[in-house]
């Protein structure tokens, strides 16, 4: 696996964007969210987990790009998630290739949400 870029490339379109409060601390949250998306060794998708940012990259193929930031507050943490192209051509082809995890996305961070909470809260 190797580690994702920190930084979005210049070019690139966001397809949703998601948030979400989660009544546990911070990093309790992130360590959660860790265990659930790192792709571990072998992946053939590029991953960084900064825990002293809680934050997340998944980056995977020519097009896709996943960012999770997990923001303290007062009452535990906001679970902020969004999904981008970095297709640095034929965008219209990403849209058409990714066309199934744009669709689910809503129901794929309200199903990581939930079991979030189960665990955490």
């Amino acid at each position: 696996m190797s580690e994702a870029p920190r930084l979005r490339p210049a070019k690139h379109t966001v397809l949703h964007t998601f948030a979400a409060h989660i009544k546990a601390r911070p990093k309790a949250v992130f360590l959660a969210l860790d265990g659930r998306l790192n792709p571990g060794t072998g992946a053939g998708s590029a991953y960084l987990a900064d825990p002293d940012a809680f934050f997340i990259v998944a980056q995977g193929g020519w097009w896709y790009r996943a960012e999770y930031r997990v923001v303290p507050d007062e009452y535990g943490s906001n679970l902020e998630h969004v999904i981008l192209s970095v297709a640095q051509r034929g965008e219209k082809a990403a849209l058409a290739t990714g066309r199934r995890v744009i669709q689910t996305a809503p129901l794929v961070f309200h199903d990581l949400v939930k079991s979030l909470r189960a665990e955490l809260e």
